[in-house]
Order: structure tokens, then C-alpha cells, then sequence
């Protein structure tokens, strides 16, 4: 089944995984209310819901696709709970929700993708969540990278977390290995060549 399932995901279905992942993106993270979606505190919408509503928005979905895009999805932006009866997204919100992380100790040093267009504001105010719940930081330069090219010609931020940490900032892993923040002050990011 994986090899089958790698080759139709390479062969085609690949564009269709990320039509869906972007669209459950947007009601599970953003705007629910598109669909008429009901999402708890913690950001769950139960699956029979979100199955039915996004049919009737002419988003072809079933039980086995949803479960190959949660499954595949190559940030891991998706979790079903134990009793696989209720889905949310793991990260990225902007709309309001508990989503229960323990505060957890960070790395000495994690990092954050951006674009040169943006360094000015970030030394300014440091880095805000704009219209998110929290910063996102990469555990990696690499991941930075990937994340920057998204906005354009890449630059990479090296933050200063344990120092933060030291300071009572808090700090949350995601069940993918993004970590989040409230804030990052311009005084806890090591900007390049300086």
C-alpha cells in the first residue's frame, strides 16, 4: 500500500493533497465559519461535521483521503484525537483556541525564516505573531530556509531561546516540531552579518 500510495501521491494526487490540506488550512485554522463548522475550545471539529460540511462546499472528502492527508501531510499540520472521532489542526491558528501544550525548555538556539524586506520591522518590534496565535520558530536552519523561500528570497533569524527562556519567556513544541512563542523582542534575534 505505502508504494502504491507514494507513486499515485507522485503521479497526481500530490496536487490534490495539497488542495485539501490547504483547505482544511483554512476551517480548521482560520475560518471555520466558511463552512458553518463548529470547532470547540481547543480547536477539535468533530470528523462527521467536517466530512459533511465540506462536501456540501464541493470539497470532495471521505474518511480515507482526510486520513492520507493527515497522515502524509509533510508538516504534520493535522492530529486526529485518540478515539479518531474529532480532528484540529496541530498549529497556526489566528482565531482564538486552547490547544493545551505544556510549556516545554527550548534549545539554546532556534531559528526563524523571514525575507530581507521584513528585517527592518523585526529589528524595530522584534517578531510579533501578526495575525497568529504565536511566533513560529524552526528547531533547524534548514526548515528556516524553507520557510523563508515561502516569502521570497530566504534569510534566516537565530533566536536566542534559552536566553529568553531564562528571562520567563514561555515556550511550546508542537506535535511537528514547530515551537511557539508569544513574542520574540529584537533583543533575542541574531540578526545575519551582524
Amino acid at each position: 500500500m505505502a508504494e502504491s500510495l507514494s507513486y499515485l501521491i507522485g503521479e497526481g494526487l500530490n496536487r490534490e493533497f495539497v488542495r485539501i490540506s490547504k483547505f482544511l488550512s483554512l476551517v480548521l485554522r482560520h475560518k471555520p465559519e466558511k463552512i458553518g463548522l463548529s470547532l470547540d475550545q481547543g480547536g477539535w471539529a468533530r470528523l462527521d461535521e467536517l466530512l459533511v460540511k465540506t462536501n456540501q462546499a464541493g470539497v470532495s472528502l471521505n474518511k480515507e483521503l482526510l486520513q492520507q492527508v493527515v497522515e502524509h501531510n509533510d508538516k504534520r499540520r493535522f492530529s486526529f484525537s485518540e478515539d479518531r472521532q474529532r480532528i484540529r489542526a496541530n498549529y497556526g491558528h489566528s482565531i482564538p483556541v486552547y490547544l493545551d501544550f505544556a510549556p516545554s525548555v527550548p534549545p539554546e538556539f532556534l531559528f526563524h525564516g523571514t525575507t530581507t524586506r521584513f528585517l527592518d520591522s523585526i529589528k524595530r518590534q522584534g517578531l510579533v505573531p501578526k495575525k497568529r496565535n504565536f511566533v513560529h520558530l524552526s528547531p533547524d536552519q534548514q526548515t528556516a530556509i524553507k520557510v523563508g523561500r515561502r516569502h521570497g528570497k530566504p534569510i534566516v533569524l537565530t533566536i536566542q531561546a534559552g536566553r529568553m527562556y531564562e528571562c520567563s519567556f514561555q515556550f511550546f513544541c508542537a506535535a511537528n516540531g514547530v515551537w511557539l512563542t508569544q513574542r520574540v523582542p529584537a533583543e533575542h534575534i541574531l540578526f545575519p552579518g551582524e
